[in-house]
């Protein structure tokens, strides 16, 4: 197991030389995978880490039960040859509009959630002002112990990526539901505009109160923006209502010193300048090889941002062992010479990946990734 050590994994972020090994990014892992590796059994059937997070700060046994699962996710990270451990920023924005099904996943949950498209918990002026909005001090009083719990576990060489809880455009498209918010979108654009201002100025608070903290390292905001085909909207859509909430996020993190991390699904080339030049974004992560492969991305923008993650999701859930340590290689081959590179899947360890085709993945790592390479 090799030593954590957080300063390899911010060279790759800031585009320095090449660090001592190629790090590991993943934005989460699932809690079935943190468990299923640690030796940890279902601990706790109660806790689901969703976006519904308000209740889990109701009562002292719902906090032991966060910092059950914190345990656990410390373990996996280092256990496994993390430089950090993640941390959301708790959002308490509180919405009942998801769907359920059952979890046919190896490592099931059980059920499985997910957004309604059609329905919003917010979908009109009127849902908008009767809304149990969290105020600041809410989410502060809900972030320090968790922090603190974190901080004072975390291991010598590592250090916390703090992230938000969902991203400007998904928070509003969540609350609002996808056809409602773009049926808003055309028909009543002051609607748009607050909502866009209200979850704006909850995130900005949310990068700055992390960055702000000693042990954190780096920040990461996940918001997909786009379809496999192009993004969700028009370009100009983003460069009113999202980017600009988005740019206010980076510039909080940046007055740190502290590198910022786009997490974002969908085939964005034509607002990657803008993702560039205007949020100035330190990295971005996820990938897919049948739309926005990551090798591709390396050899378009590695010289500007550094490129995280990428293993397939469908090539991890699919593939063969042997098949998967082939293809492992040959992205290291592609991406990882020069530096600005960490390895990792292309979305998150989910549930539904191969395990053994997960741990293939970080076993290639470990092997070739060491700098300079050979492989």
């Amino acid at each position: 197991m090799r030593k954590p050590d957080f300063e390899r994994l911010r060279k790759v972020l800031f585009l320095e030389e090449e660090p001592d090994c190629i790090p590991f990014f993943e934005l989460f892992a699932d809690k079935e995978v943190m468990e299923a590796i640690v030796g940890e059994s279902k601990y706790s059937s109660r806790l689901r880490i969703d976006n519904d997070t308000k209740r889990y700060f109701e009562s002292d046994d719902n906090l032991k039960e966060l910092q059950r699962y914190l345990a656990i996710s410390i373990r996996f990270y280092y256990k496994l040859g993390y430089d950090y451990v993640p941390l959301v920023v708790p959002s308490l924005l509180v919405r009942d509009n998801q769907l359920t099904t059952v979890d046919t996943a190896e490592l099931s949950r059980g059920k499985r959630t997910w957004q309604d498209e059609y329905r919003g918990v917010i979908e009109s002026r009127e849902d908008f002002e009767e809304y149990p909005w969290p105020d600041l001090d809410q989410i502060q009083e809900a972030f320090l112990p968790l922090y603190k719990f974190v901080r004072d576990n975390l291991p010598e060489g590592m250090m916390i990526i703090a992230e938000t809880p969902g991203g400007v455009l998904e928070n509003v498209m969540w609350l609002m539901g996808t056809v409602p918010f773009f049926r808003a979108l055309h028909k009543d654009p002051v609607l748009i505009r607050r909502m866009f201002e209200k979850i704006g100025a909850l995130l900005s608070f949310c990068s700055k109160l992390a960055s702000e903290m000693d042990m954190v390292g780096a920040f990461a905001m996940g918001d997909d923006m786009g379809y496999r085909t192009g993004p969700f909207m028009a370009p100009e859509n983003y460069r009113k209502y999202v980017f600009p909430w988005q740019r206010r996020c980076v510039e909080n993190v940046h007055k740190h010193g502290k590198p910022f991390i786009l997490h974002s699904c969908g085939k964005l080339d034509i607002l990657m300048e803008d993702i560039i030049k205007y949020l100035k974004i330190d990295a971005k992560h996820s990938f897919e090889d049948s739309s926005y492969p990551v090798i591709e991305y390396k050899k378009k923008y590695g010289d500007r941002i550094a490129i995280l993650g990428g293993i397939d999701m469908d090539k991890l859930s699919r593939y063969s062992t042997t098949e998967i340590r082939e293809y492992v290689k040959e992205v290291i081959r592609e991406c990882a010479p020069g530096g600005g590179y960490a390895l990792g899947c292309g979305n998150s360890v989910a549930n539904y990946v191969k395990l053994e085709n997960y741990l293939a993945m970080l076993d290639i790592g470990r092997k070739y990734g060491k700098y300079p390479l050979r492989i």
